[in-house]
C-alpha cells in the first residue's frame, strides 16, 4: 500500500458536509473547463449522497457546465434502473433528471443485465472513454462512501481479493442479503487522481476511527485499502461520523 496521508476534513451536519463536497465538485468542474478538459467522475450510489446530489442541484444546477462532466459509477446493484435499489436510479431522480446534461456523458452499469457479462461490457465502456495513467484507466474524480461494516463500492470484508484484481470491474455478493453487485475493483479506484470519502453519521464513527488510525481490527475494512497511488484523498465527515476521531 502506497503510504499517503489524507486530508480529513469535519463539518458539523450531514448537510454541511454535503454543501462542502458540492463546492468541492462545482471547483473541479471549473478547473477542468478551464483547461479545455471533460471531468471524468466516478460516483457512489447508497442513501448519503442524495444530500451531495440535492446540494448540487440547489447551489449549482446552472453554474456547473454539466455538458463537460462525464458520469461513471462505483458500482451498482443487480437490479433495473427503475427498482427502488438502483444507485442510477437513485441518481436519476435527484440529480440527473433536474440538471441539463447531455445522455451521451450518462455511463450507467446496466444492473438489469446478465452481471457477469455486465461486468465485462462496462470494463471496456471505462477502458473505451476513460484515458489512462499507470496503463489503466483513471478517473478525475472518485467518490465514495463507506457502510457501517467497512465496504465500499460493493468491496465488502469477505471480498478483500476485490481490491487486488487486476480487473477494472467485478461482480461482488452483498454477504447479508446475496444481492449480486457489480463494482470497480481496488485496482482501478485508487488509480484515481483524487479520492474522496464521504461519511455521515454515529453508527460508523467507530470503524471510522479503526481505519483512519490504522488499528489491528482496521485489516479487515476494505476502505483501509483504498490509497490513492498517484493522487489526493480527503475524508469528508460530519461531526458524528468523527466523534471518535
Amino acid at each position: 500500500m502506497t503510504s499517503i496521508n489524507p486530508e480529513i476534513k469535519i463539518f458539523s451536519t450531514a448537510e454541511d458536509t454535503a454543501e462542502n463536497l458540492a463546492e468541492l465538485f462545482f471547483k473541479k468542474s471549473e478547473n477542468y473547463y478551464r483547461s479545455k478538459k471533460k471531468l471524468y467522475a466516478a460516483i457512489s450510489g447508497g442513501n448519503t449522497p442524495q444530500i451531495f446530489f440535492n446540494k448540487l442541484v440547489e447551489k449549482y444546477k446552472e453554474k456547473i457546465r454539466w455538458n463537460n462532466i462525464c458520469f461513471f459509477w462505483a458500482d451498482e446493484r443487480c437490479v433495473a434502473p427503475t427498482d427502488n435499489d438502483s444507485n442510477y436510479g437513485m441518481t436519476k431522480r435527484n440529480l440527473l433528471d433536474k440538471i441539463q446534461i447531455p445522455a451521451e456523458n450518462i455511463f450507467r452499469i446496466q444492473g438489469e443485465n446478465d452481471p457477469l457479462k455486465e461486468a465485462v461490457r462496462y470494463s471496456s465502456v471505462i477502458k473505451k472513454h476513460v484515458a489512462e495513467r499507470n496503463n489503466l484507466p483513471s478517473f478525475d474524480l472518485t467518490i465514495l462512501g463507506m457502510g457501517s461494516d467497512g465496504h465500499t463500492a460493493s468491496i465488502f470484508p469477505d471480498q478483500l481479493h476485490l481490491l487486488k484484481s487486476n480487473k477494472i470491474c467485478e461482480t461482488a455478493i452483498h454477504p447479508q442479503s446475496f444481492q449480486k453487485r457489480i463494482t470497480l475493483t481496488g485496482t482501478i479506484i485508487n488509480n484515481s487522481s483524487q479520492i474522496v470519502f464521504f461519511v455521515t453519521g454515529e453508527n460508523k464513527s467507530k470503524i471510522l476511527a479503526d481505519i483512519l488510525h490504522v488499528s489491528e481490527n482496521s485489516k479487515l475494512f476494505p476502505a483501509l485499502y483504498i490509497k490513492p497511488v498517484d493522487g489526493s484523498l480527503s475524508w469528508y465527515l460530519d461531526k458524528d461520523a468523527a466523534s471518535n476521531l
